[in-house]
């Protein structure tokens, strides 16, 4: 990669990744609350929310630094199935359980915006597409006053076919460059209808930040950091796009045999 490139970090095992991934979080946090008294983050489902938990529900060091204050977090969803709240695909769901009903009771409730539902049994999703996007207008701005919002950070998930969010390989919405958040109604992975964050506001985040592991991952991370076809899929085109701004999070069974260079630490 030439010019500026992302981070990647590796560490022995997800115990250590989950505390570097803390320590980044809530230095992202900090940053936001001091900018703008707030912090706007988008997550992925999949395995990502239970390290989150890991990372962010472990004991404090008493700091103001090291404690997570979630009264102050405006939660979004940087993809989600068009499935009812309670549905096991829903990445609302997921998230509620694994992260937010866990968090003690001092350390704040965070606000969580969820997908309308009133529109989920439509035949296209671009209905509750648009109703999201409404929603992110909300809390950012009209989108007739900003071009796209800008997130305080973005923690997203890899999967082996390189795509992130519900954005696939090859896909047509990988050229969408217009609208904040865009309906997929032929996801190549069940559920087939999804809404996602397109591209150009995923890249537009402040940080973005992946979590990978796993040795089922080393073949796609080999092709995403090694390989010139690699920059083209999705994850590839948001380290392209976002640059020193990605940080990836991965253990050693995720990046054995990628010759990109490796962090041990923050």
């Amino acid at each position: 990669m030439v010019g500026m490139t992302p981070n990647l970090y590796s560490f022995p095992d997800t115990d250590t990744l989950a505390k570097q991934l803390r320590k980044y979080v809530l230095q992202s946090q900090n940053a936001a609350i001091t900018r703008h008294g707030v912090f706007r983050v988008a997550v992925s489902g999949g395995s990502l929310p239970t390290i989150l938990a890991k990372a962010l529900l472990a004991p404090s060091d008493g700091s103001q630094e090291d404690t997570p204050q979630f009264s102050t977090w405006d939660v979004f969803f940087a993809d989600e199935r068009v499935v009812p709240l309670d549905h096991e695909d829903s990445n609302y769901r997921l998230v509620k359980t694994e992260l937010v009903d866990k968090i003690p009771a001092e350390l704040g409730t965070p606000k969580i915006h969820p997908i309308d539902t009133t529109h989920i049994n439509d035949d296209d999703p671009q209905e509750v597409a648009d109703q999201y996007q409404d929603e992110l207008m909300r809390s950012f701005a009209a989108k007739d006053s900003v071009k796209l919002p800008v997130f305080d950070l973005l923690l997203l998930g890899c999967g082996p076919d390189g795509h992130t969010c519900s954005l696939f390989p090859d896909h047509e919405l990988l050229r969408e460059s217009d609208a904040w958040v865009a309906p997929i109604a032929d996801s190549p992975k069940p559920p087939p209808k999804r809404i996602t964050l397109t591209l150009p506001v995923v890249t537009h985040g402040l940080r973005i930040a992946f979590v990978a592991t796993g040795e089922g991952k080393k073949g796609i991370m080999r092709q995403i950091f090694d390989t010139e076809e690699g920059r083209n899929l999705p994850c590839g085109l948001v380290n392209v796009g976002g640059a020193e701004k990605v940080s990836w999070f991965t253990d050693t069974k995720a990046v054995e045999g990628v010759a990109f260079p490796a962090k041990g630490n923050l």
